[in-house]
């Protein structure tokens, strides 16, 4: 993805210097020259204090998230990239069609002003590519050592359509669990930048939204009952998470895809590879009779060409409240929440 040059003149503005409070010719050279540039619509345009919006059909949904990652820029993304996508991709999971987001950035001064147009311009970039428009927003500059480089939140907003709302509560036994692809590259990727670490092959992040192919699963016809995307905390968080009290999910380890250089990561970290976090993958939880053609929808929109999708598992009532993991030497565990973060910062 390219950037271009930063449209404001570095040579007068070498670093983000910003009084607290904002104010001053730079906050206003950020706005118009960079902000507007970057994410140009018609309700940044009218330059009021908020955006009036066009009711979609359908239900509201309303959900927002803060981005803290670091590095800022990690292979296959950045904090921009992330903060869009993850918002976006919330949303999706709630069965809505995105349509909005706010943008707020939380500046540490000495921030080198190309860096924030690349964070900003990726942010442009990406929600252009997930149909959404960035309506309105805020900056706020603290001093050096208050933040790392540059913080983001998001707040997006979306619309459900009558029959298409998915919650958690709809997981009915016998139900087949699917993941749009392989687990654990954000998660090292991140690691493996911030530690200035190298393996032999390049691990990039996995970071991409997912609102067009969860459409695509309902413009198919395929019953969704439960979806979520499989962020901080990874697959075995999000199952953890999601089990009702009276079903089981059994998951089969060698069905879930693991690209051999992110587990041999894992195996040299420590890290458990069902634990790290994705900000491209999501868990499709749908009725046995769909999970063929829901397999065949995942794999005509993977985020990434070699992101393989994946039948990982089944609900029943076996062990009620419980997730269940049978491993490749043919034994069974119990997946749980982890005590502490595997990977923190990531994002």
């Amino acid at each position: 993805m390219s950037f271009g040059a930063c449209p404001i003149p570095i040579a007068d503005y070498p670093v983000v210097t910003l009084a607290h409070g904002g104010g001053g010719r730079l906050t206003r050279q950020l706005i118009e020259r960079m902000f507007r540039a970057a994410f140009d619509n018609e309700w940044l345009a009218e330059q009021h204090d908020g955006a009036i919006l066009e009711a979609g059909e359908g239900r509201p949904v309303l959900t927002t998230d803060s981005f803290v990652v670091s590095p800022v820029v990690f292979p296959g993304g950045d904090i921009g990239k992330l903060a869009v996508c993850g918002t976006v991709n919330d949303l999706a999971m709630c069965g809505a069609v995105p349509r909005y987001l706010t943008c707020a950035l939380v500046l540490e001064e000495g921030l080198p002003m190309e860096l924030l147009w690349r964070v900003v311009s990726s942010m442009g970039a990406t929600a252009k590519a997930a149909g959404v428009q960035i309506v309105t927003g805020d900056t706020k500059v603290v001093a050096r050592g208050q933040a790392d480089q540059v913080f983001v939140n998001t707040a997006g907003v979306g619309f459900v359509a009558a029959g298409r709302e998915v919650r958690p509560g709809m997981v009915q036994d016998g139900d087949v669990l699917l993941v749009n692809g392989d687990v654990g590259r954000h998660g090292i990727a991140v690691l493996a930048s911030r530690e200035g670490i190298e393996f032999e092959t390049s691990i990039e992040s996995d970071c991409a939204p997912l609102a067009a192919t969860v459409q695509a699963l309902q413009a198919a016809g395929v019953e969704l009952h439960g979806l979520r995307d499989l962020t901080r905390g990874g697959l075995g968080t999000a199952c953890v998470e999601l089990v009702g009290e009276r079903q089981t999910y059994r998951l089969d380890e060698a069905a879930i895809p693991v690209r051999g250089d992110v587990r041999g990561a894992c195996e040299l970290l420590g890290f458990d590879p069902l634990y790290v976090a994705n900000e491209g993958r999501f868990l499709a939880i749908v009725p046995e009779r769909d999970a063929a053609r829901a397999l065949e929808v995942l794999a005509e929109h993977r985020p990434q060409p070699d992101a393989e999708p994946a039948r990982i598992g089944v609900v029943d009532r076996s062990a009620p409240g419980r997730v269940v993991l049978r491993s490749v030497v043919g034994g069974e565990r119990p997946l749980d929440l982890l005590s502490g973060e595997q990977l923190p910062r990531i994002c």
